[in-house]
């Protein structure tokens, strides 16, 4: 028998799992479908408390303590956040039926005694005095506790709250009304969607000595406990995707599952891949601990090397189309100094949306961050690029050196010159990209260098810096277009 004093939490107690109708989760059979999050709070180390985002579906086993006929169950030990319209509690059995459910939320001072609720309690006073005994029917401003002669006492000043047992059913409870064949324990499923959980993909890329770009990359899920529960060896599946979220107040209801796509894992130590309709799933080979307020890591593809791409990147505007030609003289004059390093790597396999981090070894050989980006959601075979940072010793200075139009024409000519300067001890390959965006219609007219690519929007050279030293690149291009493309008032 333990007592824990009101001022502790307000209160806190320890609850026997005992009374007319009881429930208790059974630990080796829950299972956790995890969506992804990328919310700061859930994966931050230094918030405290719970957190409503994120989102997961939990399918649990109960056991449930039943008396024949109509009558109430409470379930304890639910997290903080759930969508009460979704809610599902079955017997596999058919030996009972739900009737009616009631959702008690975890709210206040009290929020403590929440799952306490449908179980025998003493209420105590200042002096440790018994102010009631019985079974605790409702906690909030006061507690409303029924005795064993059916009288029902309201106690509004007590200073602690006393029950037998070694288990505390924490959080949000269940309240239900259920018709039982017959008396005895009986097995249920309970199923519903919570906030509080999400997982997000970590990488970390280790750039190897050498000319070539050449990484060691590790690929791993972090999984963020934030619900108000501990989730003790709980079978996970992990999804990648973006399903739609309709509701903003709560978890949305759960996802019909379909399944199709079916890839093994690499070894018995990794995830298991599937697709689950739209979208792709991975099923941990083993059952994990989330503590609450904990983030956890668990691989999720094998190590391995990857050939990369690095590449100092000076680029102005982007692929904007304007409604018609822009013949304002000082439009798009020039960006700034900074030359970005960027890295790229191709996807060996479907890489869920996350962050990689990027090491390389210093002179003594000693790992060194140089950057962090966002992977998107990147399917087999295609390319993933993140920016590092500002290259410490290359520098742009971009300057209009020609414009003139012709109106009679339709046309409209404009030169660029980029001088790019490289302060560090070894050449440099500097990628200069532009995007000729006064009108959708152009061409290349002049260039001190070959564009190693051109697209309907995008103009891209590749220029050798040397060591210490300064190169330029001009180019100019002709803009066209006809009467109906830019009517004059």
């Amino acid at each position: 028998m333990t007592t824990i004093h009101r001022p502790a939490l307000a209160l806190a107690c320890i609850a026997a799992l005992a009374g007319a109708a009881t429930a208790h989760a059974a630990d080796n059979t829950t299972s956790l479908t995890l969506y992804r999050s990328d919310s700061a709070a859930l994966y931050a180390s230094n918030g405290g408390g719970n957190v409503d985002d994120g989102y997961a579906v939990v399918r649990e086993q109960r056991a449930l303590t039943l008396a024949a006929g109509t009558h109430d169950v409470v379930i304890g030990d639910l997290p903080g956040f759930l969508d009460p319209e979704a809610l599902a509690l079955g017997f596999p059995d058919k030996d009972a039926k739900v009737i009616s459910q009631r959702l008690l939320l975890a709210q206040g001072a009290n929020a403590a005694l929440t799952g306490l609720t449908g179980h025998t309690v003493d209420v105590l006073g200042n002096s440790g005095q018994s102010l009631a005994s019985g079974t605790l029917l409702r906690a909030g401003d006061g507690l409303l506790v029924r005795d064993n002669s059916g009288n029902t006492t309201l106690v509004s000043n007590y200073a602690a709250v006393r029950t037998t047992g070694a288990d505390f059913p924490t959080g949000s409870s269940l309240s239900l009304r259920v018709d039982a064949a017959r008396a005895g324990q009986t097995n249920a499923v309970l199923s519903y969607p919570t906030s509080g959980l999400g997982w997000r993909a970590a990488y970390v890329a280790t750039l190897q000595p050498g000319v070539a770009c050449r990484m060691q990359f590790e690929s791993r899920a972090s999984i963020a406990n934030r619900s108000g529960r501990d989730w003790r060896h709980a079978q996970l599946t992990l999804i990648a995707g973006e399903p739609n979220m309709a509701k903003a107040s709560a978890p949305r209801p759960m996802m019909a599952m379909a399944r199709g796509f079916n890839a093994k894992a690499e070894s018995a130590d990794m995830p298991q891949q599937d697709s689950v309709g739209d979208y792709r799933s991975y099923t941990l080979p083993a059952a994990v601990d989330l503590p609450d307020g904990s983030v956890s890591q668990v691989p999720l593809y094998a190590n391995r090397a990857l050939d990369c791409e690095r590449t100092a990147l000076y680029e102005n505007g982007n692929g904007f189309q304007p409604q018609q030609p822009i013949l304002a003289r000082d439009f798009n004059l020039g960006g700034g100094s900074a030359i970005v390093s960027t890295l790229k790597l191709k996807a060996f396999d479907s890489l869920p949306a996350g962050y990689l981090r990027v090491l390389t070894a210093d002179r003594n050989g000693t790992p060194q961050f140089i950057g962090e980006g966002r992977i998107n959601d990147t399917p087999k075979g295609t390319d993933a690029t993140i920016a590092l940072g500002t290259a410490f010793d290359l520098r742009a200075e971009r300057t209009r050196t020609g414009f003139s139009e012709d109106k009679s024409g339709h046309t409209m000519d404009e030169a660029f010159r980029i001088n790019l300067s490289n302060a560090g001890d070894s050449a440099r390959t500097v990628t200069v990209r532009e995007h000729p965006s006064r009108w959708r219609q152009w061409t290349l007219i002049s260039s001190s260098s070959k564009p190693s690519q051109q697209t309907p929007d995008t103009l891209e050279f590749r220029v050798e810096v040397p060591a210490n030293g300064k190169t330029t690149l001009d180019y100019a291009v002709r803009y066209s277009w006809t009467d109906a493309d830019n009517p004059q008032p």
